[in-house]
């Protein structure tokens, strides 16, 4: 049985919950130094603002069709930081994002302050530019407004000038307009809230700067400025480019390169100025199956241009660093990370969880009961694997290598209902408990290709009796409680293990490789499905996962 005091937790505000540090990656060295990636997990176009003091961060990345949407990660000295929330709490269309559409969705976000507000703008390609605002990043956010309708615009920022006119810079996806690496400027209402002009190209990265989007736009010094990737996600370089008008032209370098580094296709990011004025870029690295993870570098500014990285041969284009002195900071910062593990304790879901669709209450419920309630649902019609199933519970990988352990218990009311532990991907892999007459079978279960329609494998690891069973006969259930356990090695294979008592473990099947899915990496989590989906549901309770070395 749980506490009380957690229940308690459940009513403070983010800023006063314990601090959680974790046991498989932290970038706080301890003695001043750091060392990247800062936050080792899938925070894809990671976007950052200062508060009005410059002592409070706060990033805001890519979420796609994952739900909820918009994660807001919260830091005092850009090297720890909290997950603080979520901007989006429902994706529209429901007829699009109740289901799970891969890729769609929450592209490129950008994070500003302005009079006092906290503005996010992001694209969805297939729909336009939206916006959403608060005064307090760490509450509730209004509701999504679109700014600009359109197929094919993503990666939004805006400008507001000492004017009081506002410009937005965004760039296109070829996938849809047809067309790709430019970047165009617009204005806005004063306000943000709606188009005001048409675009203009200001910016032209075909040939050279091929592959141009994320543009973030600053002003500083007099000079517009635009910073933006080009080359590709995996392979390309950072782009600084400056005016004297919104409009253009920009004079254009680049300032960050991979070099000689370990650290693949260095962009896409966030200049981020301090309260004791030091200038700092967020961006992110191309991972594969771990997904994009975010790295901090210092920018230093020679002839009036931005230098990110270290440049130790003085050509002006900086590399990335692996480690680095801390920015400096008025006070002591708490060192923390993400939250990973979990003890289900709390009447709340965990900031770390997501949906790969539109949370449907029928998934399952957190509790106040010391455990979380995952649901036996139908598998999406005609569907030969679970590329599809807008159910399962996940979180993003935390490290290069890690073990999570999860305790649960599994009630099935039906044969074929099965529920377990899963890494999901383009490929996944599974180990789950389902229910085979009066007993259970432990069963892996591995699909190669499920973006494409693969077909999923199952392999008998065990058969397992039940740990209980209802003596009504009222839909009864039998249960099995089990110890389930994902292994994942810096190479990013994986495998899977199962325990009856919590000590000792036994593997299940082979050593399979992580895959990453539509744009993000491979995630964790939970599944509890029931192909034929005729039966009462059966559910999987989840006492607790840890995430340990």
């Amino acid at each position: 049985m749980k506490t009380s005091l957690t229940l308690l937790l459940a009513l403070l505000p983010a800023a006063a919950m314990p601090q959680y540090r974790s046991e498989v990656w932290c970038p706080d060295n301890g003695d001043g130094t750091y060392t990247n990636p800062v936050i080792n997990a899938d925070y894809s176009d990671p976007d950052v603002c200062a508060d009005s003091t410059g002592t409070n961060f706060y990033l805001t990345a890519s979420s796609f069709n994952c739900v909820p949407g918009l994660p807001i990660l919260h830091s005092k000295d850009l090297v720890n930081w909290r997950i603080a929330g979520h901007a989006l709490q429902e994706l529209a269309p429901k007829s699009v994002f109740d289901q799970a559409a891969h890729g769609k969705g929450v592209w490129a976000p950008s994070i500003r302050l302005h009079n006092g507000e906290y503005y996010i703008y992001w694209g969805d390609p297939d729909r336009g530019i939206y916006m959403v605002k608060t005064k307090n990043p760490e509450g509730a956010w209004s509701e999504p407004l679109l700014v600009v309708g359109g197929k094919g615009m993503i990666d939004p920022t805006p400008l507001w000038d000492d004017d009081g006119r506002c410009y937005l810079a965004h760039a296109w996806a070829g996938s849809r307009a047809g067309f790709k690496s430019v970047l165009s400027v617009r204005e806005l209402s004063p306000d943000g809230t709606r188009a005001i002009g048409r675009p203009a190209i200001v910016f032209d990265g075909n040939n050279a700067n091929r592959t141009v989007e994320g543009p973030k736009f600053y002003k500083r010094g007099g000079w517009y400025w635009i910073l933006a990737p080009a080359g590709g996600v995996a392979t390309g370089w950072q782009l600084a480019m400056r005016s004297r008008s919104p409009w253009g032209p920009y004079e254009c370098r680049t300032v960050m390169a991979q070099g000689g580094t370990a650290v693949n296709g260095p962009h896409q990011g966030a200049l981020v100025t301090t309260a004791a004025g030091e200038d700092w870029f967020l961006h992110f690295q191309d991972k594969g199956p771990y997904g994009r993870v975010v790295h901090l570098q210092p920018v230093t500014w020679t002839d009036g241009w931005p230098v990110i990285g270290a440049d130790a041969d003085g050509d002006l284009c900086g590399e990335p660093v692996a480690t680095h002195r801390k920015p400096r900071t008025d006070g002591a910062a708490p060192v923390q990370n993400p939250v990973e593990s979990d003890e289900f304790n709390l009447p709340v879901l965990g900031p770390q969880w997501q949906w790969p669709a539109n949370y449907d209450s029928r998934f399952g419920q957190p509790t106040s009961l010391g455990f979380l309630r995952l649901y036996t649902n139908k598998r999406p019609a005609a569907s030969p694997n679970l590329w599809d199933a807008p159910n399962m519970l996940l979180q993003k990988t935390p490290a290069d290598a890690f073990t999570a352990t999860a305790k649960a218990t599994f009630a099935a009311k039906a044969d074929g209902q099965c529920a377990g532990l899963i890494m999901m991907g383009a490929d996944y892999s599974a180990i789950v408990v389902k229910r085979a007459g009066d007993k259970f079978q432990l069963l892996r279960t591995d699909c190669r290709r499920a973006d494409k329609g693969g077909k999923e494998t199952a392999s008998l690891i065990a058969e397992l009796e039940p740990s209980g069973r209802d003596e009504i006969d009222y839909e009864p259930a039998i249960y099995r409680e089990i110890y389930l356990r994902l292994t994942v090695r810096p190479d990013a294979t994986l495998t899977f293990s199962y325990s009856t008592d919590g000590k000792n473990f036994t593997g299940a099947g082979p050593r399979s490789k992580m895959r990453e899915g539509k744009w993000i990496g491979a995630k964790l989590g939970f599944v509890a499905q029931e192909p034929a989906g005729k039966a009462p549901a059966g559910f999987l309770d989840i006492d607790w996962i840890r995430i340990t070395k």
